[in-house]
């Protein structure tokens, strides 16, 4: 049996800081707007989403839509940058780097209540197409070394 000695590189140190700053984007930034938005729009707990007949419902729902929609691709997002991250550090603060601003672009964009606009976010992809290639490289990487 072969165990193998994982040594982070130093410039993980930027993986590192890209993972606080989306945790904050995700669970500080967007969820300060959801919560907002339901003072705003008047929709209470535990109401995850307004009634159709509530007035300003499309609003408030674009808002909490955008948010959801991120955090159901939060996990995904953090595996992938952590293991990119591995063995291409700076590649994938980048990447992490350009998903999170393409998310915050997502969010602005979908929480003006026309969803259309969160099609200005879709640079997010260039960000985790690449750290799905670093992940895969990585893989072909450990396994055809000798």
């Amino acid at each position: 049996m072969n165990i193998t000695t994982l040594a982070l590189p130093p410039a993980f140190g930027y993986v590192l800081i890209v993972l606080f700053a989306s945790v904050f984007v995700h669970h500080f930034f967007m969820s300060f707007a959801v919560g907002a938005a339901r003072k705003k729009y008047n929709v209470k707990y535990p109401a995850m989403y307004a009634d159709k007949g509530t007035p300003n419902a499309d609003k408030f729902n674009c808002v909490q839509r955008a948010h959801q929609n991120s955090l159901e691709n939060f996990p995904q997002f953090l595996i992938l940058l952590i293991t990119a991250g591995l063995r291409f550090p700076v590649t994938a603060a980048i990447a992490g780097v350009v998903y999170i601003a393409g998310r915050i672009t997502y969010f602005m964009g979908y929480s003006t209540g026309d969803p259309d606009k969160r099609l200005r976010g879709m640079f997010m992809y260039f960000g985790m197409l690449t750290l799905y290639g670093a992940v895969l490289t990585f893989a072909y990487q450990l396994l055809t070394r000798t």
